[in-house]
């Protein structure tokens, strides 16, 4: 089954870390990623912009209406996703603990199981 592993981001949190915590975030995502390639559980991952950089195409009165972001109430946005195809939802979260981000505090990772998929590569 297909999960999406959603990674949470408060810049205020990342801004607080030194370069060498951010260096070993990314060494960990890299080695992360060899190692659900290895199993054959991984498909897919992309890092999101900022949510500065964000626009939202609402509806007002039947008419769509483009807003330029950000728009959560909250700091958090989301930074990225790792899309994994595991037995179990219990192996997404097991991964999701192994990210880097899951041992910062104020940083999460969102587990959702992916209901349908369409698409070039799917």
């Amino acid at each position: 089954m297909k999960y999406l592993i959603l990674m949470q981001v408060d810049p205020d949190v990342l801004a607080g870390l030194s370069e060498a915590q951010m260096s070993a975030i990314g060494d960990g995502h890299e080695k992360f990623m060899a190692a659900i390639t290895e199993t054959g559980e991984f498909l897919s991952t992309n890092a999101l912009g900022d949510a500065s950089q964000s626009s939202v195409v609402r509806s007002r009165g039947g008419v769509p209406e483009v807003v330029d972001g950000p728009f959560a109430e909250s700091k958090e946005f989301m930074g990225g996703y790792y899309l994994v195809d595991v037995e179990s939802k219990e192996r997404a979260i097991e991964l999701a603990k192994q990210i880097p981000d899951a041992s910062i505090d104020g940083l999460a990772l969102e587990i959702r199981p992916v209901m349908f998929s369409a698409g070039v590569d799917m």
